[in-house]
């Protein structure tokens, strides 16, 4: 009986989520398709300056003539400025909140008090799968969206997004997780997720020279570098348990021989990769939030590791090998 009732009000705790970010990329994809709004033309004269000129502009529908084309693409500029200096700013708190304890999922989960919990694979596809959809509805329903604004979303955002939404969500052998920790990732998705898809659609606007440029070479190198490094790092972990385990063991291998959180290491390379081959202020403020975010996670990890086996290695670092 216990468990039926647990059962039930976890399935519509997990639906009450669901529903709530779809429901927040629904009002975001709104937003971003019809009403009045403040039009952004930005010209990045091949990415050596950033012009920013503002127009007021109505959006009026376009079904009468299908054959008209729009002049410029728009942009909500003040909306793009807002969530990139809020996404630096919520990474800036949230080191500061954090540098004496780490938010409560996986190692650094806290037992009491008890919490309502979700299972690890349901959780990471559900907190991820909104910086997928987002960002494919914007293609989807965008007019003569920037190409290569586009294949940089798909290439390397929405790239990574699947692979945390159908591989590694469904390999992942971690402990379950807070529905409260589950939930704030999601919303975190939906917003990031509406602002990259939007800036590369709707704003960038490349020149087309950039796929010859350095900053764009250099920028997916990093970011394939790092992705591999990531991946490889995840399945060095998922193979130190078994089916069911839940105990923890030293990794080795990879660049785990060198640093205690591989995988962090691999992310915040592929991140500073994105936002390098972008050249932009979102990708930027992903970048820096994301290094906020899981930078002082892989000190924890280090000092976890350090706590747990008087074996683990002396040399080995936590994030950036022969340094920090």
């Amino acid at each position: 009986m216990f468990h039926s009732r647990l059962t039930h009000l976890l399935s519509l705790s997990l639906s009450l989520s669901l529903s709530l970010s779809l429901s927040l990329s629904l009002s975001l994809l709104l937003f971003a398709l019809g009403g009045v709004r403040e039009a952004v033309y930005i010209n990045l004269h091949s990415h050596r300056g950033l012009t920013l000129v503002y127009k007021q502009e109505k959006i009026t529908a376009t079904l009468a003539d299908p054959e008209a084309e729009t002049c410029e693409m728009h942009c909500y500029g003040d909306l793009v400025n807002c969530l990139s200096c809020g996404m630096i700013l919520a990474g800036l708190g949230y080191l500061v909140q954090h540098k004496k304890t780490q938010s409560s999922y996986g190692r650094h989960m806290r037992l009491s008090p008890p919490v309502q919990t979700v299972p690890a694979r349901l959780a990471w596809f559900f907190q991820e799968m909104p910086a997928l959809v987002i960002p494919l509805l914007l293609m989807l329903t965008s007019h003569k969206p920037s190409s290569m604004g586009k294949y940089l979303l798909l290439g390397t955002f929405c790239m990574h997004y699947f692979q945390r939404t159908f591989v590694y969500s469904l390999l992942t052998r971690g402990k379950p997780f807070p529905l409260g920790v589950m939930g704030a990732a999601g919303f975190f998705c939906s917003l990031n997720g509406f602002l990259q898809g939007h800036y590369l659609l709707h704003c960038a606007q490349f020149d087309d020279e950039w796929s010859a440029d350095y900053r764009y070479i250099t920028g997916l190198l990093l970011f394939f570098v790092g992705m591999a490094i990531n991946i490889h790092s995840d399945y060095i972990l998922r193979n130190l348990r078994k089916q069911g385990e839940v105990i923890y063991k030293i990794p080795k291998g990879g660049l785990f021989e060198y640093v205690s959180a591989a995988n962090y290491l691999g992310e915040i390379v592929e991140w500073s990769g994105y936002a390098v081959a972008t050249w932009s202020f979102p990708a930027l403020a992903f970048a820096v939030y994301s290094l906020c975010f899981i930078g002082p996670r892989a000190y924890y990890h280090h000092r976890f590791y350090r706590e747990k086996f008087k074996d683990y290695p002396r040399l080995r670092k936590a994030l950036i090998p022969f340094i920090f």
